[in-house]
């Protein structure tokens, strides 16, 4: 799911995300109770005539964002105290109030409002967080009023395997319509983030949406999708395009470099996106070279396509029977081409 925070998604258009294969956008509760408001939904009809978006649309509940910002936020058993970063007046995020912020807004999944911490927290600390988050989620349940918007809960506990188990136990006893992992890719390494998915995963509903927030990179998905999640997000597609990095067939390309100075080959020769087909290395690194705000939007357009298309390439071969072999296969092609690259594989 592309990462649209504030009813966009960083420099493209909505022809763009359909171009890209984009299916469903997240959107943020946090940042949009603060800009537009709700009243800015309320008057239009929801977050999908607003942005001129027609497919699904996830909201985050604002539980991260208010994490991040720990000089800025209390948090208490009835909900979440803070100061705007817009106009610095002070808020309450509660359960109740989150759930109606997104009632407003019109997306078609919300999310409950959970308390994250940092995964390498002390256990009491951890306990307590995924605790009031149960509690939370049933206050956010009871504040439904639209069936027609689902409801995930989200499965908190840090690197605690313990209390993971724990916690799905819990909320999977609740008419959630579906679960999250949160609290993942917070002080975490990528292998245990893989520990915590994969015993995580067995313990949700297979019935039910799985979803793993805010993970990741291409292996990170596909090692999530072997272990049974369904449902992604991540602001690497667009922030690294941002940066001047492309995702590609055969591994990441940094545009910036000198030596796509005069690259004139295509960015992807494996890839079928209008970036692609239309627009060289050389020229890219040009349009980044200049500040020119098309740079990033093209390699965000690739990007997004990449990773869609990756995506569309793994429920084949789920259909096929075939997946093992297909992600392996990915999998040891990214390596081949990113090896020793440290940085981005502990991201």
């Amino acid at each position: 799911m592309a990462v649209g925070t504030r009813a966009t998604v960083p420099g493209m258009t909505t022809r763009d995300l359909h171009e890209a294969g984009c299916q469903v956008l997240v959107g943020n509760t946090y940042h949009l109770m603060l800009r537009p408001g709700i009243e800015a939904f309320r008057r239009v009809g929801g977050i999908h005539r607003f942005m001129n978006w027609p497919c699904p649309v996830l909201t985050d509940s604002g539980g991260y964002q208010i994490f991040s910002s720990p000089g800025q936020r209390r948090v208490t058993e009835k909900g979440a105290h803070f100061v705007s970063y817009t106009d610095s007046r002070k808020h309450m995020l509660t359960p109740e109030r989150s759930i109606e912020v997104q009632s407003a807004i019109g997306s078609d999944i919300m999310m409950v409002l959970d308390e994250c911490v940092d995964s390498r927290a002390d256990t009491s600390i951890v306990r307590a967080a995924m605790e009031r988050t149960h509690r939370w989620a049933l206050r956010s349940l009871a504040a439904r009023e639209n069936a027609e918007q689902a409801l995930f809960a989200i499965v908190q506990g840090g690197i605690d395997q313990n209390l993971r188990r724990e916690s799905a136990a819990f909320l999977t006893n609740h008419p959630f319509d579906g679960f999250a992992l949160g609290g993942l890719a917070v002080g975490d390494t990528r292998t245990q983030r893989e520990e915590i998915t994969a015993m995580a995963a067995e313990l949700l509903p297979a019935t039910r949406p799985r979803y793993l927030m805010g993970v990741g990179t291409p292996p990170d998905l596909l090692l999530a999708v072997a272990a049974g999640m369904d449902m992604f997000d991540c602001i690497l597609p667009t922030n690294f395009a941002w940066q001047g990095t492309a995702f590609t067939s055969t591994g990441r390309v940094r545009i910036k470099r000198g030596e796509c100075r005069e690259a004139d080959v295509t960015l992807d020769a494996a890839c079928g996106c209008s970036t692609c087909q239309n627009h060289t290395r050389s020229y890219l690194h040009h349009l980044f070279q200049c500040r020119e705000p098309l740079g990033p939007r093209l390699l965000g357009v690739h990007n997004l396509y990449h990773y869609n298309t990756l995506m569309a390439e793994a429920r084949l071969a789920i259909e096929l029977g075939e997946y093992a072999r297909f992600a392996r296969t990915k999998i040891d092609e990214i390596d081949r081409h990113e090896h020793g690259d440290k940085a981005l594989s502990d991201t």
